[in-house]
């Protein structure tokens, strides 16, 4: 955890900054961030947004999203950010209750991804918006068959990041009806290997 916090400012200067003002452009109301972690998104909101709940369920990364929700907050930010403990699988907020639920960089972790993104559906009202910034399975299937290979060792390391699922076939699956996706190769470290990323819209059907 405290290796990611500390890679994100060079992250954040290698394109992911870019990538998360991209995913939250156009939202408007109130919003629940799923998996916040050291609160790098809140600085992105548009000022449509009147609201962000952002639940992280780890006591470090919680920490210093309160602090980076602060400076929001603090500054006359365009969104109201509310920091709170919380899991993917069970969201503290009512059925149908909010406009959009954003998830970045985290579904690749989620204990269940299935559940997860039932849990946004259940959050959202009809009609709501979910918006995603993840890496992905390759398409390449020699990549694809090596990052198979690799995910039980690599989640036991890494936080239980999984480099191989299929998040926009798990997002349709979940009900959801995708609008748009750009996908693309990335790396977020100079030494890192450009890895798929994808960026999307999908709606509670």
């Amino acid at each position: 955890m405290k290796n990611y916090a500390r890679l994100a400012p060079q992250m954040d200067a290698r394109g992911v900054a870019q990538h998360r003002a991209e995913l939250v452009a156009g939202l408007a109301g109130s919003v629940v961030e799923v998996g916040c972690g050291p609160g790098g998104m809140f600085r992105h909101y548009p000022a449509a947004v009147t609201s962000v709940l952002a639940v992280e369920p780890d006591a470090y990364f919680r920490d210093l999203a309160v602090g980076a929700a602060d400076e929001v907050n603090g500054h006359g930010g365009t969104a109201r950010v509310a920091v709170v403990a919380g899991d993917a699988d069970a969201l503290p907020v009512g059925t149908g209750s909010v406009d959009a639920v954003v998830f970045s960089l985290v579904l690749c972790s989620v204990p269940d991804l299935a559940v997860a993104l039932t849990e946004a559906r259940r959050v959202l009202r009809p009609g709501g918006a979910l918006r995603f910034y993840e890496h992905v399975r390759s398409d390449s299937r020699i990549l694809g068959l090596i990052e198979d290979a690799i995910t039980p060792l690599w989640r036991r390391a890494a936080a239980n990041c999984h480099p191989n699922r299929d998040t926009v076939a798990a997002i349709r699956a979940a009900g959801f009806e995708v609008e748009a996706v750009r996908r693309f190769g990335f790396a977020p470290a100079p030494i890192a290997p450009g890895i798929a990323h994808v960026i999307g819209s999908a709606r509670r059907a």
